[in-house]
């Protein structure tokens, strides 16, 4: 098979294209969702939830409102899925290994411990099963623990063991989120919460998820880092390709080749797919990048939760704003740039900084 050779430009337009960031908006909520594969869940919200940026980002304050997402969530076009937003259709990719839980293949010593402490506590899963089944949805703190064999963690899951079970009782395919309230998950059996969709066959299913993950990422390595959830890497998935300057091969979507390029300026989650795999990143943008929002203040760079800026096919500088929504206003206290923007460029970030600011229904304060 022909290994194409690409320059690093070609390999960020392609990056960029796939993850729906070019200037050809997507066509509404589903759309998005469907191509890009997911929405990660985090509830960091100094800006925005990610969920929420990341489907701005692509569609514009004048093409997303959050209640869109509540709304797709509610009426089951989107699921909720191991703290991943997914289109309905997609849980038959993951029906199988549901059932073949905890671990198909080889098992690790993680897997194994899950199954011993699943199994140790048998007693209080059918508890949590019952509760459901009489009274569900509800939240984690209405179900009983009954644990005989607590959760064990150095982090911050130690002792939770309701919650931990519930996560491990999703991987079985028993139990769903079936929606929220006031940011806690409800909990309901999964049989009442996903569509009654026939497994598709392990093997078949995992080679699908490589194949729609490359479409969704344009290129990639074929094995990436470990990541928990979802992998960052794509099997055999796609073509073989290299990049100019960087060492190593890649696997890309023959879509994506040839294709004509038209860019835009956007402002990026910290979790956004496009630099979520940082080495990626490092190696098709040389783009430094890092979430500081663990960091100590006094060493942050570029502020608690900076938003990546793209413009075209190069990521050029970070944006530090936070949305005060006591006092109702968005405020920039900084624009980092990693080259200097010239005019077309501070044009372009401006008026995306202004379309958050109407997103978010926040007044703009710009930096000092």
């Amino acid at each position: 098979m022909t290994v194409h050779e690409l320059s690093r430009t070609d390999a960020r337009r392609i990056a960029v294209r796939a993850q729906l960031l070019d200037a050809t908006r997507p066509d509404g909520l589903p759309d998005v969702v469907r191509r890009l594969t997911l929405l990660q869940i985090d509830p960091t919200a100094a800006v925005a939830p990610n969920a929420d940026l990341v489907a701005w980002s692509r569609l514009s304050a004048s093409g997303y409102a959050p209640v869109d997402l509540t709304a797709a969530l509610a009426d089951r076009r989107l699921l909720e899925l191991r703290a991943m937003i997914r289109p309905a259709e997609d849980l038959a990719l993951y029906r199988a290994e549901m059932a073949e839980w905890p671990e198909r293949g080889t098992p690790t010593s993680w897997s194994e411990y899950h199954g011993t402490w699943v199994a140790a506590n048998d007693a209080c899963r059918r508890d949590i099963l019952d509760r459901l089944g009489a009274a569900g949805p509800l939240p984690s703190r209405e179900l009983p623990d009954t644990c005989e064999l607590p959760w064990r963690s150095s982090g911050w899951s130690n002792n939770r063991n309701v919650t931990k079970l519930l996560e491990l009782m999703v991987q079985r395919g028993e139990v769903a989120v079936a929606g929220r309230s006031g940011g806690d998950r409800l909990w309901d059996l999964a049989e009442r919460v996903y569509p009654d969709t026939p497994a598709i066959p392990v093997a078949e299913a995992l080679r699908t998820r490589d194949e729609r993950r490359l479409r969704a990422l344009g290129i990639a390595r074929a094995r990436g880092p470990e990541c928990q959830v979802e992998p960052a890497d794509v099997g055999e998935a796609g073509e073989p390709a290299v990049v100019e300057g960087v060492r190593g091969r890649w696997r890309v979507d023959p879509a994506q080749l040839g294709q004509p390029f038209a860019g835009r300026a956007a402002l990026l989650s910290p979790f956004d797919r496009l630099i979520h795999d940082r080495r990626r990143t490092t190696e098709l943008f040389g783009f430094d990048y890092q979430l500081e929002m663990y960091k100590p203040a006094a060493k942050r760079r570029w502020g608690y939760f900076a938003l990546p800026i793209l413009y075209g096919d190069r990521l050029v500088g970070k944006l530090d704003a936070t949305a005060d929504r006591k006092a109702g206003v968005l405020r920039v206290d900084a624009i980092h740039e990693d080259e200097k923007f010239d005019r077309a460029v501070t044009g372009a970030v401006g008026r995306e900084i202004e379309d958050l600011a109407r997103f978010l229904g926040l007044e703009l304060v710009p930096p000092r």
